[in-house]
C-alpha cells in the first residue's frame, strides 16, 4: 500500500497546481518519497491554501524547481517500483488521487493507480463505532473526524504546521498502522504508546 499526501495551491485539482508531494510504502516503511515542484502556467493559486502549507508565492514559481509533469512522473517511477500493492492511501484520499490523475492528464502520462483506496477517516470512523463509541460531528453535522483527531485518537500529537507533504504522509501511515494492525511503523512515534489494545 502506498500512503501519501499532496500539497497544492487550491482545493480544485483540475485548476490548482501540485506543490510537493511525500509517500511511504506502508509494507516497507523506510521507502519513502518527497519532491517539490513549481507550478503549472495559469494555475490557480489561493492564500489559503499557501497558509495551510508554508509555501510562498515566490517559492512556487521557483524555475529551479521540477515542473508538475517531471515530479509525478517521479512518484510513479518510484511508486511502481516495487511487488507490493498499489492500492494508495491517506486521510480524504479521493483528493490527493484526483490530484495525482490531474497531474498525469497535464503530463501526459497514464496513470497507474485504481479507483478503490483506503481512507484513514473511514477506518478511524469503523474502529470506534466497533468499541461504541460515537464519531464526532461538526456543527454543520458532518464528520469531524480530520487528520488530527485520527492522530489523537491513535494516541499521537497533532500534525505540525504548516503541513508538510512527507510528515503527512507518515501521519497517515502511522494512523493506518494502528488502527488496522494494532502497531507503531515509524520511529519517531515509538515514544507514543497505543491507546488501545486488541
Amino acid at each position: 500500500m502506498i500512503v501519501l499526501d499532496v500539497e497544492s495551491t487550491s482545493l480544485s485539482p483540475v485548476t490548482g497546481s501540485m506543490l510537493s508531494l511525500g509517500a511511504l510504502d506502508l509494507d516497507e516503511p523506510a521507502n519513502q518519497f518527497y519532491d517539490e515542484c513549481r507550478i503549472w502556467d495559469g494555475a490557480h493559486v489561493t492564500d489559503e491554501a499557501l497558509a495551510i502549507n508554508g509555501f510562498t508565492r515566490e517559492g512556487i514559481t521557483d524555475p529551479n524547481k521540477k515542473t508538475e509533469a517531471e515530479l509525478v512522473a517521479a512518484f510513479i517511477a518510484w511508486a511502481t517500483d516495487r511487488p507490493q500493492n498499489r492500492i494508495l492511501a491517506a486521510q480524504n484520499v479521493s483528493f490527493d488521487l484526483e490530484y495525482v490523475q490531474e497531474a498525469c492528464k497535464r503530463a501526459g502520462l497514464e496513470c497507474p493507480f485504481g479507483k478503490r483506496t483506503i481512507d484513514t477517516h473511514t477506518l478511524v470512523w469503523l474502529h470506534m463505532t466497533e468499541r461504541g463509541i460515537v464519531p464526532p460531528l461538526n456543527d454543520s453535522k458532518h464528520s469531524a473526524i480530520n487528520l488530527d483527531f485520527a492522530l489523537t485518537y491513535c494516541g499521537i500529537p497533532a500534525e505540525p504546521k504548516p503541513h508538510n507533504a512527507l510528515t503527512g504522509a507518515k501521519c497517515h501511515a502511522e494512523v493506518i498502522a494502528r488502527i488496522a494492525y494494532n502497531k507503531n511503523i515509524l520511529p519517531e512515534f515509538s515514544s507514543f504508546p497505543l491507546p488501545f489494545a486488541i
